[in-house]
């Protein structure tokens, strides 16, 4: 079933007259400023899956997409990504706008 989506999902058109989605807020872990160099903390990316956002990362930072995902592909086990403050998949959709958070795990005794 068709259902519009409310007009704050889009920002314009692009050169090709297609809708353009609002970008997702992609927040990085601290650690990769030491592994990527002028890697942003916060960045905005368009992308409608956690697997997106995992591309469109890559593309800016190659080797981005290894330390966050396996081979399988999955995220790694000591990765944690949030949509809208859910714990996601690679599968998961994500709104126009949303926050994401990709956090590593915390381990010690």
């Amino acid at each position: 079933m068709y259902r519009a989506r409310p007009s704050r999902d889009f920002l314009g058109r692009d050169a090709d007259d297609k809708l353009m989605r609002a970008p997702a807020v992609v927040r990085l872990p601290s650690l990769f400023s030491g592994l990527f160099p002028g890697a942003d903390r916060i960045v905005q990316v368009q992308a409608e899956t956690v697997d997106d956002v995992m591309n469109e990362l890559e593309a800016r930072w190659p080797g981005m997409r290894d330390r966050l995902c396996d081979t399988t592909p999955a995220l790694r086990r000591h990765i944690n990504v949030f949509v809208a403050g859910r714990r996601a998949k690679l599968q998961t959709q994500i709104e126009p706008g949303a926050d994401v958070f990709i956090l590593t795990a915390v381990s010690g005794g």
